[in-house]
């Protein structure tokens, strides 16, 4: 029974997991200076850069990722933004208490999603993808 959704589910989590990443990257094109003004509000160095990059990866990659092309590689490089950015933006050991739990829930959340993508980098992007239609 599970072997015949390995298929659909395959897609399905690769679908979910790019629409975190998409619409955040739209989000940074339509309000990058308040995204940029962000960044800098946590210390990060070039904040218009480190938003362009957050920009390439949550869109670029995030897109990638949807299609299923290069997907190992594009889950593997947003898995690893995401790990940088969870870091220094959901530090709850550093926050005042009353935003430690949402703090906490964010970062606990953004391994997660850390995670999955390993997982979408281990085992690939599944047959319903640009890459299992290449593989033949």
């Amino acid at each position: 029974m599970l072997n015949s959704l390995q298929t659909p589910f395959a897609l399905i989590g690769r679908v979910l997991i790019a629409l975190l990443f998409i619409p955040a990257g739209f989000g940074k094109i339509a309000g990058f200076a308040g995204a940029a003004g962000y960044i800098a509000s946590k210390g990060v160095p070039f904040p218009e850069i480190c938003a362009a990059i957050a920009i390439a990866v949550e869109l670029g990659l995030g897109l990638l990722l949807l299609v299923g092309f290069q997907t190992r590689w594009a889950a593997l490089g947003i898995a690893l933004f995401t790990l940088v950015i969870t870091f220094i933006f959901h530090n709850y050991w550093g926050v005042p208490a009353d935003q430690v739990m949402m703090q906490q829930q964010a970062f606990f959340k953004n391994i997660a999603v850390v995670g999955g993508l390993l997982t979408i980098a281990a085992w690939g992007a599944g047959r319903w993808s640009v890459d299992g239609q290449t593989k033949g």
